[in-house]
């Protein structure tokens, strides 16, 4: 019996990335630590010929945890109890910002990449104490951060939803890891397997009446969102369009394609955010041109701002700091000196 869940994100490394999907393979640290590891694919959260149930459930959101140690659950939660208390409240009469930043997959490139981005859009959007980030390892030992899960992050999404003043606070999302045609996809090592589709993270911001929102997608057919998230009060950026994988996601590398040109360039600049987003868009187009020889397809982010975004967007702006900081990290690009 044929299983479609795995057909449809079934994917292949390519010489230059580890493209929408799965990653097979986890980079050592300096310390010599070595990061949980993908050795096998996606199980089979969905089975059967009956296409239109299959499709169902991959709405729905499934999530499977598999064998999991009882004392890794309790260690995890205990980080996320300590992430959740240490959330401050809005702070009455200005409007504030909440930093969720998630890293859905256990290749430490992504658990490198969320940990600085928390930093960056916590700085830009004065976010200190409201600011939290889901993430695996960085590669350098296990993760003291609570891990990167749908489950972690809807809970996350829920406490910032009791503190924030929904009429006027901002949630600023930002999630890294692989994708598929279908949504975000969580996979950490061959324990935590899951997809995040676009009507959940939709019921989810409805059902906590999170209204202002700006949301960053990095992942590889991350445009699917744009059609059931963009509305009036929401800012939506995604690495790519809805039929086109992003780039740079190696384990071993700092930044995937669009989280550097997103966070460690753009958003480190004291612009606004729609240059941000043109500047981080210009600059991916301009990397992967030169991986055109190479086969690299464009990846086309997708840029959607409602028109009631500068109701929450300028006041942030006008607290924003006035100087840049600098970048960090290996630039993405540096996949391009492989082999020589």
């Amino acid at each position: 019996m044929r299983n479609h869940f795995l057909d449809r994100l079934t994917v292949t490394a390519t010489a230059l990335l580890l493209a929408s999907g799965v990653a097979i393979a986890a980079a050592s640290g300096q310390s010599g630590y070595s990061a949980p590891q993908h050795t096998t694919g996606f199980p089979g959260l969905v089975g059967g010929d009956n296409q239109a149930a299959v499709d169902a459930s991959l709405q729905a959101g499934p999530e499977l945890e598999r064998d999991r140690s009882p004392k890794w659950l309790l260690d995890d939660q205990r980080k996320l109890d300590r992430a959740l208390a240490a959330l401050g409240p809005q702070k009455a009469g200005q409007v504030d910002a909440y930093v969720v930043v998630v890293g859905l997959d256990s290749d430490p490139i992504f658990g490198r990449e969320v940990r600085e981005a928390g930093k960056v859009l916590s700085r830009r959007y004065g976010a200190v104490g409201h600011t939290i980030v889901l993430a695996g390892t960085d590669g350098n030992g296990p993760s003291t951060l609570p891990n990167g899960s749908p489950r972690n992050l809807a809970v996350a999404l829920a406490r910032v939803a009791e503190l924030m003043d929904k009429k006027q606070d901002v949630l600023v999302l930002y999630t890294a890891g692989h994708g598929a045609k279908v949504g975000l996809a969580y996979h950490d090592a061959d324990d935590g397997f899951g997809i995040i589709p676009p009507a959940r993270m939709a019921r989810m911001f409805d059902e906590l009446g999170i209204q202002n929102r700006l949301l960053i997608l990095s992942a590889c057919f991350s445009g699917i969102f744009v059609p059931t998230l963009a509305n009036e009060n929401t800012a939506l950026f995604t690495a790519a369009s809805a039929d086109r994988t992003s780039f740079g996601c190696q384990s071993d590398k700092d930044w995937t394609f669009y989280g550097d040109a997103m966070i460690n360039h753009a958003l480190r600049q004291p612009v606004p955010l729609a240059k941000a987003g043109e500047d981080a868009r210009a600059l991916v187009a301009q990397w992967e041109g030169m991986g055109a020889s190479m086969g690299i397809i464009p990846s086309q982010p997708q840029i959607a701002i409602g028109a009631k975004v500068d109701t929450w967007l300028k006041p942030l702006e006008a607290r924003m700091p006035h100087t840049a900081t600098p970048m960090v990290g290996r630039p993405a690009i540096t996949i391009f000196d492989q082999g020589k």
